[in-house]
């Protein structure tokens, strides 16, 4: 994609609001006379500043009890046409999909960084992103597939075990990662056979308007679904409904829990849960700290920290603090602040309503307490922009210790003691990741073996990071519930299944009868290559 062309599109839908007025129901795409809700642009230029740059739909409750009852035709308590498809059948349908989905890539992308304000060369990964996880993902599915083609024999019993969807999956992503997120539950839900109600977050909506058309060619009628509106009205009627299966949402932990309490039969529920986190780094006494500095301004501040993976909390021995906030800071200030589309750009606009005021609360709490702003202009505003603040000496009691930011905010505590860290660690109620930036292999394996046991990943001289998604991506207590990475959200979003029979001849000419005949896609030895 050239850099030109897509600076053109964004100004093109800069001039031109969107009017995204349908939605995706049982394999139709629906026109919407109602009421709407106006999106604008958090990137400023000159006479644009807060433009309205679309309007998207404000379904009601009706339309939401439509969209449930489509997707539960569809999969027809698993009798329907999508979960009894080939696996062939619906990796054919995810191929479409990303032959599709290139097509658009330029006008999704560009709504991306209009919408959300983030830098064009990030929103380009993380539509690419998206595409090699669809690809990732078939991949995986196949791999599983052979794994289970063969039937087994044990203690007279012989069997075949695969995997079986779980029925309708509501899926509803974050705004920092409106398409990739979203995805990443969306996909293994489907290809394993799901039906699903998407649910766009409040921003990164509009990217979801070229994909009705493309939803619609690429799957069999009401497989996807997907609503828009305020999500106090349109999700209550469907998760009081209990006939949703699977709850796959991405955002905070009060929300999920509301979701959840919703539901009439929790026992029934599924959750597949990615939250918030309070990632650390310690700095260690011997560290690289050229190493340290990089990794930790690229893991606190890309895409102005709003990522659950950021590092939001650094830990810095007290014998290099000095040199490591001098550093730092240097670096922080050598960052780019502008508009999406710029060169090199490092910080770009806010865009929640009320984002600005609430960084503005927290640092001011932490000053208050005898926190200084370490670089300069740290925290000055311009309107939707906040250039970063880097806060020493953070400490207990203060919001910034404790509470997650998602913002371009950086608390540095000084420790004497590791244990003061482990401590933190330990007491916090978040559990995702931690970073460990040092040389000595021996001080870091001492820090493994009790972190291993307090967050799920550590990670070595490294920001926290999701990715690769091959590897598991999940968290501790508050931060996440089941786990995401491409092998793990096939079984996330299917259960084990079998076919069985006592080993006597009748049974084995049965089941040999039925797999040579190939009359069953269940009972079988075929696999895919």
């Amino acid at each position: 994609m050239q850099s030109e062309d897509i600076i053109n599109t964004i100004g093109n839908m800069m001039a031109k609001p969107v009017k995204q007025d349908h939605y995706l129901v049982g394999g139709v795409i629906k026109r919407w006379g109602g009421d709407f809700q106006e999106i604008t642009t958090p990137l400023s230029c000159e006479g644009c500043h807060k433009r309205v740059i679309g309007y998207s739909p404000l379904l009601t409750e009706k339309e939401s009890i439509e969209a449930l009852s489509s997707a539960l035709k569809a999969y027809d308590n698993g009798f329907g046409e999508w979960p009894t498809m080939t696996l062939e059948g619906r990796i054919a349908c995810m191929e479409n999909l990303i032959n599709e989905m290139m097509i658009i890539k330029e006008e999704i992308v560009a709504l991306i960084v209009i919408e959300i304000a983030k830098s064009l060369p990030d929103a380009e990964k993380e539509f690419d992103r998206t595409i090699k996880y669809i690809q990732d993902t078939i991949q995986a599915l196949k791999k599983m597939d052979r794994d289970s083609s063969r039937p087994t024999i044990q203690d007279g019993i012989m069997g075949q075990i695969r995997r079986s969807p779980l029925g309708v999956v509501l899926c509803m992503g974050p705004f920092n990662y409106p398409l990739n997120e979203t995805f990443s539950t969306l996909i293994p839900a489907l290809i394993m056979g799901n039906t699903v109600i998407v649910k766009p977050p409040k921003y990164g909506i509009l990217l979801y308007s070229p994909l009705l058309k493309v939803f619609k060619r690429c799957f069999p009628k009401g497989v996807i679904n997907v609503i828009y509106g305020d999500g106090q009205t349109v999700i209550p009627p469907i998760m009081s409904s209990g006939k949703v299966n699977v709850l796959a949402f991405i955002g905070s932990s009060k929300v999920a829990d509301t979701l959840k309490k919703q539901c009439p039969n929790p026992h029934r529920l599924k959750s597949v849960l990615g939250l918030e986190a309070k990632n650390p780094a310690i700095i260690l006494e011997d560290t690289d700290l050229d190493e340290a500095v990089r990794e930790c301004v690229l893991g606190s501040l890309s895409f102005n920290g709003q990522r659950c993976t950021a590092l939001k909390i650094i830990f810095v021995h007290k014998a290099i603090r000095k040199e490591f906030i001098s550093r730092f800071v240097d670096k922080v200030e050598k960052l780019k602040v502008g508009m999406s589309w710029e060169p090199n750009v490092s910080i770009t606009p806010l865009v929640e309503d009320g984002k600005i005021n609430r960084m503005k609360e927290l640092i001011d709490d932490a000053l208050s307490q005898g926190g200084e702003i370490m670089n300069k202009d740290g925290g000055a505003c311009l309107d939707t922009l906040m250039n970063p603040a880097v806060i020493y000496p953070i400490k207990k009691g203060m919001m910034l210790y404790d509470t997650e930011q998602f913002g371009p905010i950086v608390p540095i505590v000084q420790y004497s003691s590791l244990k003061e860290v482990l401590s933190y660690i330990a007491d916090s109620d978040y559990g995702q990741q931690v970073s460990i930036f040092g040389r000595d292999p021996a001080k870091i394996a001492k820090l493994i073996d009790p972190l291993a046991n307090q967050v799920c990943r550590v990670n070595i001289n490294s920001q926290c990071q999701r990715g690769p998604d091959t590897f598991p991506f999940t968290g501790r207590k508050a931060s996440a519930e089941g786990t995401l990475s491409v092998s793990d959200a096939l079984r996330v979003f299917s259960i084990r299944s079998l076919v069985a029979g006592n080993t006597n001849a009748s049974n084995k000419k049965i089941f040999k009868d039925i797999m040579n005949e190939r009359m069953s896609n269940f009972l079988s030895t075929d696999y895919i290559f």
